[in-house]
């Protein structure tokens, strides 16, 4: 290999680590290796069908170069206008592992909107628990998450 092309060879897996790291999802963003937020759910239908509901890579945002997919262009367009109003929660990663200083995975269809925001939880049984206290649990996660939003989550 010669000398230029072993500087080309350089320069352009370079550019393409510096390219991957401009397009990662935010650290305070729970996402999936393609930086898909909520497992590809429509964070705008919680709000307006009150129902989980799968997006489409044909209708898509980003938001904190997280991905958002929805179920219509009007939803994303909704996300687009106020993307803060529909995203979810603490970047997405669940409501009741935030008061307790993680940040876990969710299931999409473990949620709630609680004073127009929308909140995810880990799974089913861990929502049941997160009920039992709402107010004190968001209370208690909004004083939490500032102090961990940019931590790794495998750090916590």
């Amino acid at each position: 290999m010669t000398r230029f092309n072993k500087l080309r060879a350089f320069v352009a897996v370079a550019a393409m680590s510096a390219a991957s790291g401009v397009f990662a999802a935010d650290i305070d963003m729970n996402a999936d290796a393609n930086d898909v937020a909520i497992s590809g759910y429509d964070p705008v239908a919680y709000f307006s069908d009150s129902e989980a509901t799968k997006g489409s890579a044909e209708y898509t945002a980003t938001y904190k170069n997280a991905i958002y997919h929805f179920s219509s262009a009007e939803n994303r367009d909704l996300f687009r206008a106020d993307p803060s109003a529909y995203a979810p929660q603490y970047g997405g990663y669940c409501a009741f592992g935030v008061t307790m200083e993680k940040k876990f995975d969710v299931d999409p269809e473990a949620w709630r909107i609680v004073d127009n925001k929308l909140y995810l939880n880990l799974n089913k049984d861990v929502q049941k628990r997160w009920l039992t206290d709402v107010p004190g649990f968001i209370a208690n996660a909004n004083d939490i998450w500032p102090e961990i939003k940019t931590v790794e989550a495998a750090k916590l």
